[in-house]
């Protein structure tokens, strides 16, 4: 056995698990075993250093160690700082998969240790027996299942700072730590195991973990593809295997599962403030989902063409069967060897003609072959698919073998299908308000039906528009002389005219962002009616998509329930949702209410908006499904998805949810299946708990009372205009730019989309994107999006009367909306290290900034302590609060790096070599890692 020699980095001490510490202190050994090689005794030397002291920092008189660390690394090379941050931007990276595993390893605890009389929390079991518990039958129960409707989004907002060569070798690590942990290996296959994840280790020191180029939209795409194949594309079906256990448990029984999962994508359809988005590209986007969903599909089959061996000889087959494969073999053929080597083989025959048809589709997507070649292009779809594969199961129960037919392969194929039919997730289109004006202003203007429709105010403009949309002609021919701008977007709607021909789910919404007033969906209706998404019939209207308002400004979100009266209410635009089954899907954006209105209003104004819609659309009698645009940040709604899903007005458990998955939160939720299969199964059951509580009309803690309703309308008053007062101070933004990292973020190759609404020196604060803004102050240690101006607020509240402390202690204990949102501020107090902000602070003269932030955080601690009655923040979190303690010395270490490479860049006069630059990406990469966090 190696005697690996690296970091001691003592991690039983600090008060996580045995089996954590251990693999922390293993992970800390093979770090600093190949830095002594690699680079050297001498900066293996330099990086324990740092290590050691400034853990003991926390000790006594941090701050002049502190001072006397950072003094070190400004007499450091470059070369030596290279290593440093090579070295502990590994080691987080590999502790945070360690962590992932430790989640594995409790959860695995958990299943053994579960049954039916006690299921695991928060997974499908324990749903479905709370169902039972408030009296509901089998039948309600499956009424209750058939009306969820989960649709994860995946985007790719520039959050992830990992490049995919990174999430591969940190993912062969975690399986080597979860065969350390779950198969009791040998001596000999210990060494072994020990020995693969010191090499990728290694591998992982001399990866370049930044891009050496700046990603595009496909890159995006296919960075998206990689979590489907890798992690969503097993779990999913395993989520209905959990329903039907958990049925048969509780009730008894079960039966065909309606699909209550499906997923979306903005992956090269969100054009909002990213002209990198082109109607190529989204055309593109779709072609590689295609192809991405039948390979997959392809693989599945070729699986099991091998387990279905059965034979004629041996069984009766249904004639069914054989009559389709006659039909297939009219479309396809079979090679003469294979025909021969499988002739008494029906089933067998007939997935291969099946791969055999969707290699044809293929070779037609690709160009291979041309439609004339073929009609199976045009004849083999998705609903053919799910047919071919329900025959399958058909023939095979009819024979006998139900057990093949009801659970496994087969099975978990069916669902799939179902799930992601040939487009794998259906697209969505988004792109902000003005840019639809523009269009339609030029489209009014070419065909002479007016040539000033920005000049005409809101009821002029609707009355225009609901004329034209009644009018069957179309305002210009498609080969007209539009504009640059007006052309892509029309042309983006004809890809996605083109694309829902061909398969009908595969573009999901037209989504607005900044939506204002009615005519910004009119205009979005107009554009479709171009493009024939929405077609006008007699009085009725037929329509491909959703068109969806997109809220996100305070002022927006407030006069949200108004807009969608008035909506509903129009003659023309309530035709349009008629068209979709009485259906209105409304998106709520987290991110940039929060930069407008600070933490606790922006949640606030959700959360009141969220009920003014669902009373709005139940009064209108509209099914309707929110669509939560949360970041991965605390400071962009982020958190527990579940708890976000339980916390929600009671009038909005209706079963349907939509919610974004960003960046490195894609990247924590997917890239491991044990992980992801969690995460879905936690929203699964919040879905179930919270519309079967809905349905017996048992409330889940929503009901406050006036007092209280007024309580949180002064909290959320006082600490708008507490952050408000801060972002607006004068020369906030300049000591903003000058202290923190975000003139490298905005450079760093991580996203295709621009930082900035507005190019070069034109950027402000109005026009930096909520990401970077987040991302930022997380860099600095402030984490001020997640918490600032609550301090005060809660604090002049308890002090106006102990009656008042009494109420928010009452609102923390019984209502969860109150006790999560307070939770995740507290998360993100605790996450602050202001001791290393007031470093970044004192590079460029303070001007009294960090003192005003030092105190509100001093204030909204001490709120907080006394409304949860805790000594420390996080003594009722013990797991995350152990994990910062763990995190803050080697975080620390990174910090007083980047500063040390912000002076020198300064120093330079902003104008470093291309070395100085990576290393600042490097730092920024690195302490999104310790901080597993972004934007």
């Amino acid at each position: 056995m190696i005697k690996w020699k690296g970091l001691s980095i003592e991690a039983e001490g600090e008060g996580i698990s045995e089996p954590l510490s251990k693999n922390v202190n293993l992970l800390g050994e093979l770090v600093g075993h190949a830095i002594r090689e690699q680079a050297g005794e001498e900066i293996f030397g330099i990086v324990e250093d740092l290590r050691s002291r400034s853990k003991s920092a926390y000790k006594s008189d941090g701050d002049k160690t502190r001072k006397l660390v950072l003094d070190t690394i400004s007499g450091l090379s470059d070369t030596e700082i290279d290593w440093l941050l090579r070295a502990y931007t590994s080691f987080f990276h590999l502790v945070n998969k360690a962590e992932q595993e430790e989640i594995v390893r409790i959860n695995r605890e958990r299943e053994h240790s579960s049954s039916p009389e006690n299921p695991r929390a928060e997974s499908i079991a324990d749903a479905i027996a709370g169902m039972k518990k408030l009296g509901l039958g089998f039948d309600e129960a499956l009424g209750i299942i058939r009306r969820i409707d989960i649709q994860p989004t995946l985007t790719a907002h520039p959050t992830e700072a990992r490049r995919r060569t990174v999430l591969s070798i940190q993912k062969r690590i975690a399986y080597s730590l979860y065969k350390l942990a779950i198969q009791n290996p040998t001596p000999d296959e210990t060494d072994r195991l020990i020995k693969s994840i010191y090499d990728n280790v290694t591998l992982l020191l001399n990866t370049d973990d930044v891009r050496s180029a700046k990603i595009t939209v496909p890159d995006e795409v296919r960075n998206g593809l990689y979590f489907f194949s890798n992690s969503i594309w097993k779990v999913v079906p395993r989520i209905y295997d959990d329903i039907n256990k958990s049925l048969i448990a509780y009730y008894g029984k079960t039966t065909d599962l309606p699909i209550i999962l499906r997923y979306r994508s903005w992956i090269g359809g969100d054009r909002d403030g990213n002209p990198s988005v082109t109607a190529e590209v989204t055309r593109s986007t779709l072609n590689m989902h295609r192809e991405a969903t039948i390979e997959l599909y392809r693989n599945d089959l070729q699986e099991l063409r091998s387990e279905l061996s059965i034979s004629k000889k041996q069984t009766s087959i249904p004639d069914k069967l054989y009559q389709s494969i006659e039909n297939d073999r009219s479309l396809v053929v079979l090679t003469d060897k294979i025909e021969r080597q499988h002739e008494n083989e029906p089933y067998r025959i007939k997935l291969g003609l099946m791969i055999e048809k969707l290699k044809l589709i293929s070779e037609f997507d690709t160009g291979l072959i041309s439609k004339s070649e073929t009609d199976t292009v045009a004849t083999y779809n998705a609903e053919k698919f799910i047919q071919d594969i329900e025959l399958i199961n058909e023939c095979l129960t009819e024979s006998g073998f139900e057990s093949l037919a009801e659970s496994g392969m087969l099975r978990h194929l069916l669902i799939r299908a179902r799930t992601f039919g040939f487009s794998l997730a259906a697209l969505d289109i988004r792109q902000h308000s003005a840019v639809f004006e523009d269009t339609v202003a030029e489209l009014f203007r070419l065909s002479g039906v007016e040539k000033s429709y920005k000049k005409l105010d809101e009821d002029a403009r609707c009355e225009l528009l609901r004329r034209e949309l009644r009018n069957p002609r179309p305002l210009v021919r498609l080969h007209a002389k539009l504009s640059d701008s007006s052309r892509s977007t029309l042309d983006c709607f004809l890809v996605a005219r083109k694309a829902v021909k061909l398969e009908p789910g595969s573009i999901g919404s037209l989504i607005i962002s900044m939506t204002h007033n009615v005519s910004d969906l009119l205009e979005v209706m107009l554009i479709g009616k171009e493009a024939e998404l929405v077609v006008p019939e007699g009085d009725k209207f037929r329509s491909h998509v959703d068109i969806v308002p997109l809220f996100e400004t305070i002022e927006d979100l407030e006069n949200s329930r108004e807009l969608m009266e008035q909506l509903f209410s129009d003659p023309v635009y309530s035709l349009q949702v008629e068209a979709r089954g009485r259906f209105q899907e409304i998106m709520l954006g987290y991110s940039d209410s929060n930069k407008d209105g600070g933490y606790w209003m922006a949640n606030w104004a959700l959360h009141k908006a969220e009920r003014d819609l669902a009373e709005v659309c139940n009064k209108h009698k509209v099914d309707f499904r929110l669509f939560h645009g949360r970041g991965g940040s605390v400071g962009r709604g982020g958190g527990r998805a579940n708890q976000a899903v339980l916390s929600l007005p009671q009038s909005c458990h209706n079963g349907r949810m939509r919610f974004t998955e960003q960046g490195e939160i894609i990247s924590f939720r997917y890239s491991l299946p044990a992980i992801a299969k969690r995460h879905l199964e936690q929203i699964v059951n919040a879905m179930l708990r919270s519309t079967s509580a809905a349905e017996v009309n048992r409330s889940l803690g929503d009901e406050i009372t006036a007092g209280h309703f007024e309580m949180m309308e002064r909290i959320a008053t006082l600490s708008m205009r507490t952050y408000r007062d801060l972002i607006h101070r004068p020369g906030l933004w300049e000591w903003y730019t000058r202290i923190t990292p975000i003139e490298h973020i905005s450079r760093l190759p991580i996203a295709s989309r621009p930082v900035s609404r507005k190019t070069g020196s034109e950027v402000d604060f109005e026009s930096l994107r909520a990401i970077p803004w987040v991302f930022a102050w997380t860099q600095v240690r402030y984490n001020l999006p997640g918490w600032y101006g609550i301090g005060t607020a809660l604090k002049a509240l308890i002090d106006e009367s102990d009656s008042n402390l009494t109420n928010l202690r009452q609102l923390y204990s019984e209502w969860m909306y109150f006790r999560v949102i307070l939770d995740n501020a507290q998360r993100e107090l605790a996450r602050c290290h202001l001791l290393i902000s007031a470093f970044y602070a004192d590079m460029e003269g303070d001007a009294g900034f960090h003192e005003v932030i030092s105190d509100e955080f001093i204030t909204a601690r001490d709120a907080i302590l006394s409304i949860t009655d805790q000594k420390e923040l996080l003594d009722n979190n013990p797991v995350i609060q152990k994990s910062i303690r763990l995190r803050n010395p080697y975080t620390d270490v990174l910090n007083l790096i980047q500063i040390e490479l912000m002076r020198r860049w300064k120093k330079q006069g902003h104008q470093g070599d291309d070395a100085l630059r990576h290393s600042l990406f490097s730092s920024i990469n690195g302490i999104a890692a310790a901080m597993q966090s972004t934007g």
